[in-house]
């Protein structure tokens, strides 16, 4: 039997006028203000429709109410769901109704994510589908959408448990040889460990290549455009986003601040970031502005320096002080393509050195090309769609687990190996596959983790 924890109650849907609105309450005693709530035992998994009524016989609201028995809910408790009318004030009203009629059973409002922090820890899911959940909501392409709803599905935590087994097994057959040392029987060998493990190294680094490729899915590329005023950095973006989202003139200076826009490429969320033009000015304003700049700099993963391809081919003195200076700037070695905008405007000689680029952001021209480069740099491999949804930790964890195995390999192929150190690799690498799902993790990183959930799930 799945343990009843106190009581909790959240609006899971967004907040704001709606067609409808959804409470979610789960715990310890929501069977007991089911009834109290209704006025009548809930037959459990139906829609009832129900007039929600105050403690004065007042009515708030009427919706339809399903109770979900614990264990078969989504959190693995007794799980009351109220489907109303999305209003903001009645809503409001209906989770202080709850909230009285729960106060012997101390009905407290939900944390963040601790709906499914509460299905983790009651088994429904591992925490590798948990993130996916999350993932899933957050996502902003149809591409993410659906490796999300893959890892929610199970597709990577499934994988990591055939790594698990497989290095259970391994392990076992290890330890065996150290403790029958009598038997003169050498079950790393009998049973081909080597081999074996080599093939779940060789598993685990395919499983690497597309979680990062799920990264890139997740996260996407951060672009900051920079250059002198009146370089195209603005039409630039505009013709990247595919509309007018930045105000273009023919004034110098027109960019003040950072304008952020996210767009689509084959999927991948690509983060512009248009810049204040960077020139020596004693306009506090436009000053800020560049101060701004050099921010975005600093938090960039590709910069694109624009150029006026119209006033030649050789990059000004102003021009190479600024490259030097994004080089120094950047707080790790990002890389930087120049870009020779309005081609247009004249017949400039195109060179075939990969980072340079000769676009025009008024016709379109050689725009196609500058995006490929764009996907290139992120890492993106079309072949790898539909790939793992993984986080940060995912990648690092699996980095982890090939390092332990390699070195459990090099120590079992020299000629007067340690089995015991071996043995211990193959633990280590059980351990960081572990994290992934969960099995085996900090309760201060399961607080981390769950915190950036929103608070109805």
């Amino acid at each position: 039997m799945t343990a009843q924890r106190d009581p909790i109650i959240a609006l899971a849907t967004a907040k704001g006028r709606a067609s409808v609105g959804i409470i979610r309450l789960s715990g310890k005693g929501v069977l007991q203000i089911s009834k109290a709530l209704c006025h009548f035992d809930l037959a459990p998994r139906y829609a009832t429709l129900i007039k929600f009524e105050d403690s004065d016989g007042e009515l708030i609201d009427e919706g339809l109410a399903i109770f979900f028995p614990g264990p078969h809910s989504y959190t693995g408790e007794d799980v009351l769901e109220l489907q109303c009318h999305g209003s903001s004030a009645g809503l409001s009203l209906l989770m202080d109704h709850c909230l009285k009629l729960g106060q012997q059973f101390q009905l407290r409002l939900a944390q963040p994510g601790e709906f499914t922090e509460r299905a983790f820890l009651n088994g429904k899911i591992d925490l590798a589908q948990a993130e996916a959940i999350a993932d899933l909501i957050d996502a902003s392409s149809a591409l993410a959408a659906k490796s999300a709803a893959k890892s929610l599905k199970g597709d990577f935590s499934k994988k990591i448990d055939v790594f698990l087994q497989a290095l259970i097994e391994l392990r076992a057959l290890t330890e065996a040889t150290l403790d029958f040392p009598e038997e003169e029987i050498d079950f790393i060998e009998q049973h081909d460990v080597f081999h074996r493990l080599e093939k779940i190294l060789f598993n685990i680094q395919e499983v690497k290549k597309s979680a990062q490729q799920g990264s890139i899915i997740r996260d996407g590329l951060t672009i900051v455009l920079v250059g002198q005023p009146n370089v195209g950095k603005s039409s630039l973006m505009n013709a990247l986003a595919g509309e007018e989202v930045a105000i273009v003139t023919d004034v110098a200076g027109t960019t003040r601040d950072r304008l952020k826009e996210t767009i689509q490429i084959d999927g991948i969320p690509l983060h512009i970031i248009d810049t204040a033009g960077l020139r020596e000015t004693v306009d506090s304003v436009e000053q800020i502005g560049i101060e701004r700049t050099w921010k975005s700099v600093e938090q960039a993963d590709l910069v694109l320096h624009l150029m006026d391809a119209s006033h030649g081919s050789t990059i000004s003195e102003t021009d190479q002080i600024l490259i030097e200076k994004i080089q120094q700037v950047a707080t790790k070695k990002v890389p930087i393509r120049i870009i020779w905008n309005k081609i247009d405007q004249c017949s400039m000689p195109q060179t075939l050195d990969t980072t340079h680029f000769y676009v025009s952001a008024k016709t379109g021209q050689g725009l196609d090309l500058l995006k490929q480069e764009l996907l290139a740099v992120a890492g993106w491999q079309p072949e790898s769609e539909g790939g793992i949804l993984a986080r940060k930790r995912h990648i690092e964890a699996l980095f982890e687990a090939e390092t332990h195995i390699q070195e459990s390999l090099k120590l079992l192929k020299e000629q007067s190996y340690s089995v015991e150190l071996a043995a211990e690799e193959m633990r280590l690498a059980q351990e960081a596959l572990s994290k992934i799902t969960g099995q085996f993790l900090p309760d201060d990183l399961l607080g981390k983790i769950f915190s950036t959930f929103c608070i109805g799930k």
